[in-house]
């Protein structure tokens, strides 16, 4: 058995592009059109985890609009928990988040554990790859801010 993918409804494509491609830095793998269903799926992978097919990949679903313009609202469940990523530097992910406009919930006082939202409200836990780095400012002086 291999762990394959993550599906998450997606109410904007473009506005979770720019959060999961631009600002978090996972590469799109593949993107189909299913007219037939009238939705979009994108797969993203983690730098390094995108060679073949069966790779550890999100999956956003963007049902489209119906014939009137009225999208589908999803609720978020609690039964769902996160998406976690590690990342090599936790301060610089974190950092290159806040440049895309995007509120660290959770930041990385302790240099091992941040929690971010996208768009769609899925929380994200990024943990930092080895042990934890010093403590450091801004970060160690951070609120937490919502809820993750």
């Amino acid at each position: 058995m291999k762990y394959l993918h993550t599906m998450v409804r997606v109410h904007d494509l473009d506005a979770s592009l720019k959060f999961y491609r631009d600002a978090l830095g996972l590469e799109v793998v593949r993107r189909s059109e299913h007219e037939a269903g009238r939705f979009t799926l994108v797969y993203l992978a983690a730098p390094g985890d995108e060679a073949g097919k069966y790779q550890p990949q999100v999956e956003l679903t963007y049902n489209w609009p119906d014939a009137e313009g009225r999208a589908e609202v999803y609720g978020g469940g609690r039964n769902f928990g996160h998406i976690a990523y590690a990342v090599d530097d936790i301060y610089a992910a974190c950092q290159r988040l806040m440049d895309h406009g995007v509120t660290i919930l959770r930041p990385p006082r302790d240099g091992r554990m941040a929690f971010v939202r996208s768009p769609d409200q899925i929380s994200i836990e990024l943990l930092q790859n080895g042990p934890a780095l010093a403590p450091a400012e801004p970060w160690s002086a951070m609120p937490n801010t919502g809820s993750w």
